[in-house]
This record gives C-alpha cells, structure tokens and sequence, in this order.
C-alpha cells in the first residue's frame, strides 16, 4: 500500500509517542484498545468519530515511515514541500468571524522532519508594540541540501490580551515558524484557495 504525506504523519505521531517515553512502547494491539477507551470516555460523540477516524488512518500505515529528505539536493526538498498538503491533517479556526484554514505547528513540524530532516529552526527576536497590546517574533528556517543551504524568515503577531491557547509569544512564533515554512511552499495552496 502506498501511504500518502498525511499517513506518514499519522504513522510519525504514533512512532514519536512509543519512542519518547522511557517506558516500553504500546503494541499495536495495546494502541487499539487505549484508543477505544479513550474515546469511550470521551463526552463528545462527534470528537469520538474523529479520533476513531485518526486511529483507523493510523493503523492502516506500514511500520516503516522513510524519510525523504536524507541526503538529497535541495531542490528535491523543496518540491516535495510544494506539495498540496491533505485536507485531512488543515484545521479550522474563526478569526473575526472569518473561518481560516492553516495546518497546527505540529504538523507542519512533522512534514519538515519527513522531507528535510536536516532543517532548523531559530526565533531570530521578540519585541512588544511600543503600546504593549501586541508582541511580534520573527523566525527563521534554515534547509539543508547536499549542493546548498537557504533560509526564510518571517514574522508572527499576537494581541497580549488574546486569551486563546498559551500566551502570546508561543502563539506569535508558532505563527512566525508556520509563514516561514510557507516561504518555503509548505501549506502555502491554503493563502491561495480564498482568492480562487
């Protein structure tokens, strides 16, 4: 069966919770029934179906998630991160009243390390607004190819008093980490799709 870019994440994620934790890793079968009981316990039936789904899209994975990018010309690298990335792993958000499609930082971390694990990351700075309602990060994202290395950066804002998800520095550099991999044409067809 040939997995598809959202499959090797799936199978990444999965890969990334067995390794990480110094206790043995889960069997497949011991993955299966923890999933069942987590979304047992779950209070949403619509959020059951969806984890379900995941473990479904997980489990229909190989073992063995290959890693494209390992000594590879730099222009290889970057045409698979052109790539349209599936529907499956973009979310949602509203944002004045405006749905958003972008992919969580996570995942766009996970395709990096699948198609140019050689890549890197750095915040480059921080600085507040003069006013202080707002804080800004830029970021830079550094490939590396067997014949060159380049980098992009890019800039992330978020409101101090935005009361979303973590504070406003994790959100402004998740921000500025996912524009610069757009730089790069990783999720960029999203910018594009509402012009269409």
């Amino acid at each position: 069966m040939r997995l598809t870019m959202a499959g090797f994440v799936m199978r990444s994620l999965r890969n990334s919770l067995r390794s990480s934790s110094p206790v043995k890793p889960l069997l497949p079968q011991q993955l299966r029934a923890r999933s069942r009981t987590f979304a047992a316990k779950s209070s949403s039936s619509s959020s059951n179906r969806d984890r379900e789904a995941e473990t479904e899209r997980v489990e229909e994975c190989d073992d063995a998630v290959p890693t494209s990018g390992i000594g590879r010309p730099l222009s290889e690298i970057l045409k698979e991160l052109n790539k349209r990335v599936p529907d499956s792993l973009v979310r949602v958000r509203l944002e004045d009243g405006i749905s958003i499609k972008y992919i969580p930082w996570h995942i766009v971390n996970r395709i990096m390390n699948l198609h140019a694990p050689e890549w890197s990351g750095e915040v480059r700075s921080i600085s507040y607004s003069a006013d202080g309602k707002s804080v800004s990060v830029v970021y830079r994202v550094t490939l590396y190819g067997t014949d060159a290395e380049i980098y992009r950066e890019s800039i992330g804002t978020a409101s101090v008093d935005d009361a979303g998800y973590g504070d406003p520095v994790q959100k402004a550099e998740a921000m500025a980490f996912r524009r610069a991999c757009a730089r790069f044409g990783l999720g960029l067809h999203l910018y594009h799709e509402d012009m269409l």
